[in-house]
């Protein structure tokens, strides 16, 4: 009861992004570095690597922390934002936050949070760095929740920065042209700090061709290391039980011995955030990090196993095939309706939900129109009312029913959809949110 009690303290005092959207974000660093003084600057206690990007970050953040705790590096993950528990954003080898300590940390400090009044990031992003700071992780792994130069994270001093990828999202906090948008996420870098950049692209390789300079930090683009010789995915049968694998076959830049993973991420999208985080890791391992082989074999392998990620095409049953994904701006929709197409299915049954800031009509527009539709909304006040995302789709030519909730359209899905069908999950994170 005290823990919900905490909770309810923090979802309510604390303007919520995930919640409500633009009405809580602020555009300075100002509330988190008054926060973090209060802490005492917990967060120049512990190493860190800082990854930011539109799509991808998350995925990269885990593997990366994967690979650390098969080396028996007591690792730290910040993420955001959370699917089922709050406490999914703050983990230690792969582990919860113990509730007792939220309610610890809230207890202790709310009456200076009534003083500073931070967001509930800013106040998430404060827990966190006291959590590593006190429990003397060796490394922390730390996502960005939206852009980078402002973002409440970007006080760290990290050993290395990573950015994922650039595409279009919160355009009206950090820009309407990919250019403008990799300023903010090269916000991120730091001086005399190597830098990696998970996709080569054209509008925005200048910008941080230019800031790494400016920073005199080292810049490696992950491409130009690793190149893909070929992927599949394969059942490998573990006590008793098949699992899918995604087994990819790597070539690295100037050696002839190929690189063989195994990834429990068995979305082909994974292919370019494998590679980003092989170039991390074997350059955080050139800078003095113990980290085998064998650890990056196992830590990709058993990410899922090990740091609890949920969400990036997972199945939740077989018969009718039913997969979710938190895929949900243009760039990684588009990534999740490659990956369908490479699913074998019948029919598509779309279980679709939004929120209603993101830009809806650029991923309306590359949906499927054979698929059948369930248009529903997320529990959030961010999210967008059925019937309006209903109204908004048909008239891109997507068919199909609206729905009082996600669960109750995912049923209707499942019973409509006959064994060779696919039913897929998404459009938001929140939408996948209430089937993992």
């Amino acid at each position: 009861m005290i823990y919900n009690a905490t909770l309810e303290y923090m979802y309510s005092h604390l303007p919520m992004f995930q919640r409500i959207g633009a009405a809580a974000y602020k555009p300075n660093l100002d509330n988190t570095i008054a926060l973090l003084n209060l802490l005492n600057n917990p967060q120049e206690n512990f190493k860190s690597i800082h990854i930011a990007g539109t799509n991808g970050k998350g995925s990269v953040s885990h593997l990366i922390a994967s690979v650390f705790q098969s080396a028996g590096y007591k690792t730290g993950l910040y993420t955001s934002p959370h699917l089922k528990d709050f406490r999914e954003r703050i983990k230690i080898n792969g582990k919860m936050i113990d509730k007792q300590r939220v309610c610890e940390f809230i207890d202790q400090h709310k009456t200076d949070f009534e003083k500073i009044q931070p967001s509930f990031f800013e106040m998430t992003v404060g827990m966190a760095f006291q959590y590593f700071s006190d429990e003397k992780v060796d490394i922390a792994i730390v996502e960005t929740g939206m852009g980078g130069r402002l973002d409440s994270t970007n006080l760290i001093s990290p050993e290395m920065c990573i950015i994922t990828n650039i595409g279009y999202d919160h355009t009206e906090f950090l820009g309407d042209t990919l250019r403008k948008i990799a300023v903010e996420k090269a916000g991120i870098i730091k001086e005399n700090t190597p830098v990696i950049i998970g996709e080569t692209q054209e509008e925005t390789t200048k910008v941080f061709i230019d800031k790494a300079k400016e920073m005199n930090a080292g810049i490696t683009f992950a491409e130009q290391v690793y190149q893909t010789v070929s992927h599949e995915l394969i059942k490998i049968k573990e006590k008793e039980k098949e699992k899918i694998f995604l087994k990819v076959v790597y070539a690295k830049e100037n050696q002839k011995e190929a690189v063989e993973i195994l990834s429990e991420l068995i979305g082909i999208y994974q292919l370019r955030n494998i590679k980003t985080a092989l170039t991390a890791i074997g350059m955080l391992r050139y800078k003095g990090f113990k980290i085998s082989q064998e650890d990056i074999l196992n830590g990709i392998k058993t990410v899922v196993k090990q740091t609890g990620l949920l969400g990036r095409w997972q199945m939740l049953s077989e018969t009718p095939l039913t997969i979710c994904d938190t895929g949900h701006n243009e760039s990684g929709i588009s990534l999740v309706l490659s990956q369908i197409a490479l699913t074998p299915h019948n029919k598509l049954h779309f279980v679709l939900g939004m929120v209603g800031d993101k830009e809806i009509d650029k991923v309306l527009k590359i949906l499927p129109k054979e698929a059948v539709y369930y248009f529903c909304k997320a529990n959030i006040p961010r999210g967008l009312d059925q019937n309006e995302l209903m109204k908004k789709a048909t008239a891109k030519g997507l068919i199909g029913k609206s729905y009082l909730s996600v669960k109750e359209a995912l049923a209707d899905a499942q019973l409509q959809a006959k064994a060779e069908d696919l039913v897929f999950v998404g459009g938001s994170t929140f939408t996948v949110a209430e089937v993992v």
